[in-house]
């Protein structure tokens, strides 16, 4: 368990509830649990859990990710993605790890070399436009 300092703010754990629907764009620093519906986006830095009722249409990134629901959508996880044996996932999925459980239904792409904004190429040409707008600046 992680200690945090008097000053540190420790990340919260967020929940979106079974009959619960969401329209929209969800950022959070923590862990969030979807058990209800989602039609969007989803941005977390820490690990998100689709539950069984969890439906998502949209698109999800996160650091983990436990999928045992309905997903349609672009799936970016910068570790481990682990679509259960109740998961039924339609969309391409960018990930370091990839763990299916038997049952689990896949069907869409899977890129385990490339994530997104997070590979050499990106990141150097995000370096080479950041340097280019510091020059435009000084100029």
């Amino acid at each position: 368990m992680a200690k945090f300092s008097g000053n540190e703010i420790p990340p919260s754990i967020n929940f979106l509830g079974s009959g619960t629907s969401i329209v929209g764009e969800i950022k959070s620093n923590g862990d969030f649990r979807i058990d209800g519906n989602l039609e969007g986006s989803i941005n977390s830095k820490g690990k998100i859990v689709i539950g069984q009722s969890g439906k998502v249409d949209g698109e999800i990134e996160c650091q983990n990710a436990d999928i045992s629901g309905e997903i349609k959508a672009k799936v970016i996880v910068h570790e481990l993605l682990t679509l259960k044996a109740t998961a039924i996932l339609t969309g391409d999925i960018f990930t370091s790890k990839l763990a299916i459980e038997p049952g689990a239904i896949f069907t869409g792409s899977c890129n385990m070399s490339e994530i997104p904004g997070h590979n050499k190429r990106d990141v150097a040409k995000k370096a080479e436009t950041t340097a280019l707008n510091e020059t435009v600046k000084a100029n």
